[in-house]
């Protein structure tokens, strides 16, 4: 959701402040979703000695570190909503949303598969 709404922004059809300001409203939604994939694959009694389960706790270990870091690029994009945004965030942005997608969607993907075979 944080990275529909920076979408929304980039394409002109919200302000930086809303977004931001959205951006806000979930970072207890987020870590709460964390924890529960987290929660939920220590029940699901993974096979540790699998690349793919090893790969998804990479990609869960990568996650949360963009979470952390995400944190601060919020903080920091907060205080420039009302001039444009230099590149160096622009570019932080957009890796971090990147690092995001990648990470969520390889880990629901591992997920599946592990769960089919």
């Amino acid at each position: 959701m944080a990275d529909y709404l920076m979408a929304l922004w980039l394409a002109g059809r919200s302000t930086l402040a809303d977004a931001v300001a959205g951006m806000s409203r979930l970072h207890a939604p987020i870590w709460v979703g964390l924890a529960g994939l987290v929660v939920s694959g220590c029940f699901l009694e993974p096979n540790l000695d699998s690349g793919s389960t090893r790969t998804k706790m990479v990609l869960i270990l990568l996650l949360t570190l963009n979470g952390l870091q995400a944190t601060i690029l919020s903080r920091r994009l907060a205080h420039q909503v009302s001039v444009r945004l230099p590149t160096k965030l622009l570019l932080w942005g957009a890796a971090s949303g990147t690092i995001s997608q990648v990470c969520w969607w390889g880990a629901i993907a591992i997920g599946f598969w592990n769960g089919q075979h």
